[in-house]
């Protein structure tokens, strides 16, 4: 069963680096949270590392101005590694074709525009018409305020016929932007595979962002590591499914399931919660704190 921690310094000296979750954990994509921003800086102050892992579907130096802008403070993490990273190097890799449908916003421009150097020499990604597609890569949808994955059955539909492959580059389903809950690539993409469609996954909880995240800090195998989320379907199956404890935050996107206290979890909702889906996250805490 879950433990219900007080605060990370609770259980802190047991690790060396954190893979550390945004959106729900860190901010609530207006603000940051202060009392995470002043237990990620306590974990650097006593040695350890942090790696802020992210479903973004946008290269990591994107995501950087956004922590910026939002004030995130730089001495709060030692990196960032986003699910655009490691899905951008599948798409440049040629994952769904050279010709894509982009399902987009114009914030996730930089995914398709800022080739990596290691690709500058390959064959370019073309965007076109679904028509004339190879492949489909979907980074968000694109009126995520007003639509949901019905909006585009009908699109699908012929991908699906065509046997179009789907480039998923944020497997998050839903994420709340204050207090407005949006739908993400992974909702859409997860829609095309109920149609029988086929998707592919590069952010949480697959293995391409975690192999990522540790090739960037070099970690090796004694590495103790503590992942932190929100997300059951990504943060805490991801980390099950890499052989690393868990830290779930209880007030994230699931923040009215476990009493009326979003900082004090109740242990016996939590509980029931868990088992209905087959989690068992090491250590719960309301907000990271």
């Amino acid at each position: 069963m879950t433990q219900i921690i007080n605060s990370l310094a609770d259980i802190s000296a047991d690790y060396d680096v954190l893979f550390c979750d945004l959106w729900g954990c860190l901010h609530n994509g207006v603000e940051p949270y202060p009392a995470a921003v002043q237990a990620l800086r306590a974990f650097r102050a006593k040695g350890g590392r942090v790696v802020l892992l992210t479903n973004a579907p946008r290269p990591q130096h994107y995501v950087v101005a956004q922590l910026d802008r939002m004030g995130v403070p730089r001495d709060a993490w030692d990196a960032v590694v986003s699910s655009g990273d490691a899905a951008q190097d599948a798409m440049f890799a040629g994952a769904v074709g050279r010709k894509v449908w982009a399902i987009s916003v114009a914030k996730d421009e930089g995914f398709f525009a800022d080739i990596p150097e290691e690709w500058k020499d390959a064959p370019a990604i073309e965007r076109v018409e679904l028509e004339e597609a190879e492949g489909i890569v979907c980074t968000g949808l694109f009126d995520e305020v007003n639509e949901t994955p019905d909006d585009y059955r009908a699109p699908l539909m012929l991908a699906k016929e065509k046997g179009l492959k789907l480039l998923c580059a944020n497997p998050d389903i839903i994420v709340d932007l204050g207090e407005t809950r949006l739908y993400c690539a992974g909702a859409l993409a997860e829609y095309y595979e109920d149609m029988g469609g086929t998707s592919l996954y590069f952010g949480k909880p697959h293995a391409p962002i975690y192999d990522l995240a540790r090739r960037k800090l070099g970690l090796d195998e004694d590495t103790r590591i503590l992942a932190v989320g929100d997300g059951i379907a990504t943060d805490i199956r991801g980390a099950a499914g890499e052989g690393i404890d868990a830290l779930f935050i209880t007030g994230g996107l699931a923040f009215d399931q476990f009493g009326t206290d979003v900082e004090n979890p109740e242990a016996a909702k939590l509980a029931e919660w868990l088992a209905l889906r087959s989690e068992n996250p090491r250590y719960s805490i309301g907000r990271l704190r």
